[in-house]
């Protein structure tokens, strides 16, 4: 899908079409991401199944790092729809490329849609996880949409510093995963809340020195480097949740990310519309601090419903 929506928008004739295309590869990306994480966790020894998951997260923070400015660097030498055409050959590379190279990896606790949609219903600890990851990715992509604007308007930032910027986060996020994918076996909860803290400390950061290039390069490699961790975090504890229905717990999981990014987004731009772009970053300090305080006040270890 991946392949085939790229291709299309490479040569659709309208936005619409290229809208619609779009619309479809992120349903893609959403059953990748759902089934992504567990599939790495189960091609390796029980014993590296955390860093396995660290490696697939990390992919997230690479593609930061390399896929935006190599895309940027392709549409300024040809012109986008060849960049898009460029990442349609390379969809299909990675197609064959898990076609020859993932064994079959048939799931081993399949359940129905009904039973997806009800097991926050059944299993407590698995509803206070999502509720601390629709607070946690509203209130980080709240934020981060608008670093842009926030840059701009609070350091007069150029378009090069902000590459820069959005490259040093990307690398932090990238280091924050495996950092991730070695302290969660340690203290699963304790990665969570330190990442956190250390989250809300990096956007208090970009409001008090955010003001030079110094201080903003220090507030965006701590808050890559927090969100590297929060997320490999937040997926084990998804998993520790619902250890027999870890894949229907990770659908449910990415349906509430993937929402709130757009939500986040959505209320982002309200606030900046309203209140002012500082209000955006004010508005990801409170929801983060909120996952955080949840996960401070609730049991070490729930045990799921049965």
């Amino acid at each position: 899908m991946l392949a085939i929506g790229n291709l299309i928008t490479s040569i659709a004739p309208n936005y619409p079409l290229i809208l619609g295309t779009r619309l479809i590869m992120g349903f893609a990306s959403g059953v990748f991401w759902a089934i992504g994480v567990t599939m790495a966790m189960r091609i390796v020894p029980e014993e590296h199944a955390n860093r396995a998951a660290a490696v697939v997260m990390s992919g997230i923070s690479i593609a930061t790092v390399v896929g935006i400015p190599l895309g940027t660097l392709l549409e300024s030498a040809g012109d986008w729809r060849t960049t898009f055409l460029i990442w349609s050959a390379l969809s299909a590379v990675v197609l064959i490329a898990v076609a020859v190279t993932v064994p079959s990896l048939p799931s081993a606790n399949a359940v129905s849609v009904r039973e997806v949609f009800t097991l926050p219903l059944k299993n407590v600890q698995l509803r206070v996880v999502l509720i601390m990851v629709v607070s946690f990715v509203l209130g980080h992509f709240g934020a981060y949409t608008f670093v842009r604007p926030y840059l701009e308007e609070s350091t007069s930032a150029t378009v090069g510093f902000i590459t820069v910027v959005l490259i040093v986060f990307g690398i932090g996020g990238a280091v924050g995963n495996f950092i991730g994918g070695h302290t969660v076996n340690k203290s699963l909860r304790g990665s969570f809340i330190v990442g956190g803290l250390i989250m809300v400390a990096s956007l208090v950061l970009l409001l008090t020195i955010g003001a030079n290039k110094v201080g903003v390069i220090i507030a965006m490699t701590l808050w890559g480097l927090a969100f590297g961790v929060v997320q490999l975090s937040q997926i084990n504890m998804t998993l520790s949740a619902a250890p027999q229905q870890f894949e229907a717990a990770m659908s449910l999981n990415t349906m509430a990310y993937n929402t709130c990014i757009a939500l986040g987004a959505l209320i982002g731009g309200l606030f900046a519309d309203h209140v002012g772009v500082s209000s955006v970053v004010w508005f990801g300090i409170v929801l983060v601090a909120l996952a955080v305080i949840l996960r401070s006040v609730t049991g070490r270890g729930t045990a799921p419903a049965r």
